[in-house]
């Protein structure tokens, strides 16, 4: 049976590792809808994956800003009218400005919590709303919702209320037959770990495909036999 993912922000790091899994490896899969702003690196990642297309299989890109939360109903609305129902869904993007607590600005404040919070839960309840019935959704956390970072309020926030989201999601989706996981990653070479610390080396910590391999064993039929409510993954 063919399946459709849905995948957040696509453009780099876990997201677009993600998808090349998904629609290059994937035995199942056949269709992934990517949503990530509009950028260069978005472009150039769709055209890369769109020329190694196996015959059969699509991705569908939606320029969109997750963040926005009336532009990103619209924009699941219209990817679900296209592509029908969203089997596997991936909750990636994510935002902070980590700045120390006195520093922060309201309007950093909400748009950390619109994006890391609010946009996972719009679109699962849109799509509820619509009569989805997801096979699993992954919502990526961080192992900053589990202890606290000085610097990180505004991220560390986001990421602890995304984890016990997941909980409640797993719990009330239980019923549906859906499997919910909370990912919560540690130190990952993204372009996000750059701004919360930008004097690291990358290449000394854990890299996306990494974090991309754990969600795609957690797709494959070996993952209903992982049950947990938070993975942490680090190296």
């Amino acid at each position: 049976m063919s399946k459709t993912a849905l995948v957040t922000g696509a453009s780099r790091g876990i997201g677009l590792e993600t998808v090349r899994r998904f629609i290059l490896q994937h035995d199942e899969i056949t269709t992934v809808v990517m949503f990530a702003r509009e950028s260069e690196d978005f472009d150039a990642a769709v055209a890369e994956l769109e020329a190694q297309l196996p015959i059969g299989r699509k991705v569908v890109p939606v320029r969109v800003d997750v963040g926005d939360r009336e532009a990103l109903k619209k924009a699941v609305k219209s990817a679900h009218d296209e592509v029908g129902s969203i089997d596997i869904l991936v909750n990636n993007a994510g935002y902070t400005n980590p700045v120390p607590l006195q520093q922060v600005k309201m309007a950093d404040f909400e748009k950390t919590m619109s994006v890391n919070l609010y946009a996972p839960f719009t679109i699962v309840k849109t799509l509820l709303n619509r009569g989805n019935r997801f096979e699993l959704i992954v919502n990526i956390a961080s192992t900053a919702g589990i202890n606290g970072r000085s610097g990180w309020l505004t991220y560390s926030a986001s990421k602890a209320a995304v984890i016990n989201m997941s909980q409640v999601m797993r719990e009330e989706l239980a019923i549906y037959g859906t499997r919910v996981v909370c990912l919560s990653p540690g130190r990952t070479a993204t372009a996000l770990r750059r701004t919360l610390a930008p004097e690291e080396d990358p290449s000394t910590i854990m890299q996306p495909e990494h974090v991309a391999q754990v969600i795609y064993t957690l797709s494959s039929p070996v993952g209903r036999f992982i049950d947990s409510e938070n993975i942490v993954v680090r190296q």
